[in-house]
């Protein structure tokens, strides 16, 4: 892709540096300002007033620079700022300022912010930041550098996540996040037993998951270890291929089960 594609809308009051380039039903609004060798591509919308440093990325269907989720706002002018190449990926949102706020969201550079991310008004990230899908910051949010904020974690506004901290994926942030530390949300996780009406669904017979099902009942409801249970499993129930299938999925494990 190179310069502006003419089926986009770029407004005659964007301000583009050289090398911008701008794909197809993409739209560049008002007071928009591209620093040198940004890429927006296709069916990406970017509202002002907001200015992007160098070489920053766009990807389809992020709205970057619009208004404020606030119930407060009252179409003030506000402000977004990015730095350089930063990464915008799919549908991520990323809002500008309120005058409660200082008016102005504020973002560093080198910053990677994945698909469904949303950055609320007023928030101040640094640079080196990872937010993986589905990171939802409310607003007045900080984020220091090179932290990285988990896939799905929701963060409390006015929360801080500390410098190089990592918050894992599905915790909610109500509280601030020590620098260097990693914050994980407790961890429920745990296997119920066979789908067995998936199963049936997909044709089993009662003899085929009725195997499976005492082995589920050896490998989470026996007092045995998981060493123990395999052995019984294939003492008990080597001639079920299900049960190999099974067995052959626990042994091959790297990461332990769930159990």
């Amino acid at each position: 892709m190179s310069g502006v594609d003419p089926r986009a809308v770029v407004s005659s009051r964007a301000r583009l540096g050289q090398g911008v380039c701008i794909g197809p039903y993409a739209v560049v609004g008002d007071d928009v300002e591209l620093g040198e060798g940004c890429v927006v591509h296709g069916h990406a919308a970017l509202e002002g007033p907001s200015q992007f440093g160098r070489e920053n990325q766009f990807y389809p269907f992020c709205c970057v620079g619009s208004a404020p989720q606030d119930r407060k706002y009252r179409g003030e002018r506000t402000r977004l700022e990015a730095g350089d190449r930063n990464v915008f990926r799919e549908y991520v949102t990323v809002n500008r300022g309120t005058s409660g706020g200082h008016g102005v969201t504020r973002i560093g550079s080198d910053n990677l912010i994945l698909a469904y991310a949303h950055i609320a008004h007023d928030c101040e990230i640094g640079s080196h930041t990872l937010f993986v899908n589905g990171a939802t910051l409310a607003g007045h949010v900080t984020v220091e550098d090179h932290a990285t904020v988990g896939a799905f974690c929701p963060v409390h506004q006015f929360c801080r996540i500390g410098r190089y901290a990592y918050v894992a994926a599905s915790t909610v942030i109500t509280q601030d996040v020590l620098p260097y530390s990693k914050t994980v949300a407790p961890r429920e996780t745990r296997s119920y037993g066979v789908n067995t009406i998936g199963l049936e669904r997909e044709g089993f017979s009662k003899e085929r998951i009725a195997a499976i099902e005492k082995a589920f009942r050896l490998l989470l409801r026996s007092r045995m270890n998981t060493t123990q249970a395999v052995e019984r499993m294939r003492a008990e129930l080597g001639a079920s291929e299900d049960v190999a299938v099974l067995l052959r999925f626990i042994e091959s494990a790297e990461r332990g089960i769930v159990k």
